[in-house]
């Protein structure tokens, strides 16, 4: 896998890739292969390795932007903080969720155990967190959802999700035991990035591919 070959976007000041599922930005504990790996492979001429602006979990796909420079990386993440970045996620959940939309607003706080280890829960003294949810087509009791969150929490989607009685499939993680066989990965997808350019000023908007 060459992450040179899934390039969306490249110039002075930004790149944005479709990130394959399976690869976690940050540098797992095990040790195992991450987005640094691949740095190298990314400078594209430049002495410095791109930075990686925001998070997509591990098994999540999609396009993730990467400043080139500090300068650069800077912009994006105020720009991020101040909710300026657009985002647009495709999921398959379980089930047919009711209505055609709708918004989840819960707050999400991490807890830890030594027996299940961390996972993210709803809780009213957590951070936080709203996701818009639109719902584009059911087909055999699962349902194809658009999502525009407004934070970006970790594991966001995946949470309100699982509170609103429909988890997507895939998730081994928030399933609990429930029929996974449907899929073989997480069928979460960040199909869609805009953002300001920070030289030009220019709105741009980046789409990766649905992979499932």
């Amino acid at each position: 896998m060459l992450l040179s070959d899934r390039v969306l976007f490249l110039d002075g000041e930004a790149l944005v890739i479709d990130k394959p599922a399976g690869l976690p930005v940050d540098a797992p504990r095990d040790g195992s292969l991450s987005l640094e790996n691949h740095l190298d492979l990314l400078r594209f001429g430049f002495k410095r390795w791109p930075l990686a602006v925001h998070r997509l979990d591990r098994d999540t796909s999609g396009c993730l932007l990467l400043a080139r420079n500090p300068k650069a990386h800077g912009r994006f993440t105020r720009a991020f903080e101040s909710r300026e970045v657009e985002k647009q996620y495709l999921a398959i959940v379980d089930g047919v969720p009711e209505g055609d939309g709708g918004t989840i607003d819960i707050a999400l706080a991490k807890v830890s155990t030594a027996e299940d280890g961390w996972r993210m829960v709803g809780d009213p003294k957590g951070k936080p967190s709203v996701s818009h949810w639109e719902k584009l087509a059911v087909v055999e009791g699962r349902s194809l959802l658009r999502f525009r969150p407004e934070t970006g929490r970790t594991h966001q989607l995946r949470v309100h999700m699982k509170a609103l009685g429909h988890v997507i499939l895939g998730d081994a993680f928030y399933a609990e035991g429930e029929d996974l066989t449907a899929a073989d990965r997480l069928q979460l997808h960040a199909a869609e990035l805009g953002f300001t350019h920070p030289t030009t000023g220019e709105f741009m908007v980046f789409r990766a591919p649905m992979p499932f």
